[in-house]
């Protein structure tokens, strides 16, 4: 292939844009407020999760409460009114007085062990109640993190795309100089060779593969007309001589 001597060092220049707009999308792609966002969604996903289970488990302790609460407040309320029968001497057969006092007691023990029941309840009811408090808490958290790290996300997104914008436009400029051919060369070979498709021949090395050239091959290309488009043997990349190229 043939292109002019100055449409080759273009690619160079062609070359140096697509690796700043290669970058530019990586830096876009692998900005760390992304990771972090992915990393809290993760957590917040985890935490709801864990909130609901605990918001469940104050329910239902809630519930077991008041049932206990009931059946202390339904005992005591039987307690009253026997002592009240005896009180006021509705029971006069001895017999029946015995079995009453007997059944107080009962009644007392019965209370004893609801109150302990009921107090197991409420002491649980309160861990629960802590910890719903304690991951509802954290989800505000994690909202106002995630909010700010998606304002800090959008600001360096939009000035990485302001300068893939930019350099783009500046690609377009650069790329309308150069021959067709040449130029769908070049693309072409940059997608084999991942992202680079032109490398400068300095000072006797091919800076795409970094091979140094033997005096053979130095002297091939120092015979080559000016607008023979060259290949580097090494790698296969369009291969352009400089005025540092050292031939």
């Amino acid at each position: 292939m043939r292109a002019d001597a100055f449409a080759q060092l273009k690619l160079l220049d062609l070359q140096d844009l697509d690796t700043r707009l290669d970058q530019l999308r990586h830096r876009l792609a692998t900005l760390p407020e992304t990771r972090q966002l992915a990393a809290l969604a993760q957590e917040r996903d985890e935490v709801d999760g864990q909130a609901r289970d605990a918001g469940i488990r104050v329910d239902d302790l809630t519930r077991e409460q008041k049932k206990a609460d009931a059946d202390v407040e339904q005992v005591k309320a039987r307690r009253v009114r026997d002592q009240d029968r005896m009180d006021r001497g509705l029971i006069s057969n001895p017999r029946d007085l015995e079995h009453m006092q007997q059944e107080l007691v009962s009644l007392a023990r019965r209370i004893s062990d609801l109150e302990d029941t009921e107090l197991e309840v409420m002491e649980r009811l309160e861990a629960a109640q802590g910890e719903h408090a304690r991951l509802t808490a954290r989800l505000a958290e994690i909202d106002e993190e995630q909010q700010a790290l998606t304002e800090r996300r959008d600001a360096q997104a939009g000035e990485v795309a302001a300068l893939a914008a930019s350099t783009t436009d500046e690609r377009k400029v650069t790329a309308s100089g150069i021959p067709a051919d040449l130029l769908a060369l070049y693309e072409r070979v940059r997608e084999q060779k991942g992202g680079v498709g032109a490398a400068a021949l300095r000072q006797r090395r091919c800076e795409g593969c970094s091979l140094q050239l033997n005096a053979a091959d130095l002297g091939v290309i120092a015979k080559a007309p000016d607008d023979q488009v060259l290949r580097c043997e090494e790698c296969n990349r369009i291969l352009v001589r400089t005025p540092e190229s050292g031939i």
